[in-house]
């Protein structure tokens, strides 16, 4: 439930990364999981991305670095239904944002393991879409949360590094 102790947790981990930790197995396993979400994406299985996510997930994209969605205006602060939207403009046809639909690569690297399921990654995606080609970077971080033997993403950061300028319509999901 997002209420305002679902914020200050928000706020308190995405602000302060605790300790990293040496858990080979849990390293592997976010690993995996944060290669099969952007694999997923660049192939535009959304559904399957969708998965990924736990029932009550938050995707959230400041617009400010160090923002917070309680006070400040946000790219994207997303929860599960809202993505479900976006997935369902996607798959219309009528996204006039994505006609033609944009191709994407993305790249993860230095990823990082932290106490409290925390993970974070730095990214840069490239996506080329009627003819232009534009780079997004910057990092994610990752709430992630214990599904049976699998992980799921709970929540979602996603810090692009321009965050604070006029960003040229960012209607893919970073």
């Amino acid at each position: 439930m997002i209420d305002e102790r679902f914020y200050e947790g928000l706020i308190r981990d995405f602000s302060s990364w605790k300790k990293p930790v040496d858990d080979l197995s849990f390293q592997v396993k976010a690993g995996a999981l944060l290669a099969a979400e952007a694999r997923l994406l660049d192939q535009c299985r959304y559904e399957d991305w969708l998965k990924l996510y736990s029932a009550e997930c938050v995707y959230w994209v400041p617009a400010t670095p160090g923002g917070d969605p309680r006070r400040e205006v946000a790219v994207a602060f997303d929860d599960r239904r809202r993505l479900e939207d976006r997935i369902f403009r996607l798959r219309t046809g009528s996204a006039w944002s994505q006609v033609p639909a944009s191709r994407t690569v993305r790249l993860l690297s230095n990823m990082e393991v932290f106490e409290n399921m925390m993970v974070r990654s730095n990214f840069l995606i490239t996506e080329w879409r009627a003819g232009d080609t534009q780079h997004w970077a910057g990092w994610c971080g990752y709430r992630l949360k214990r599904r049976g033997a699998n992980l799921e993403i709970e929540v979602k950061q996603v810090n692009l590094i321009d965050c604070d300028q006029s960003l040229r319509n960012p209607s893919i999901v970073l």
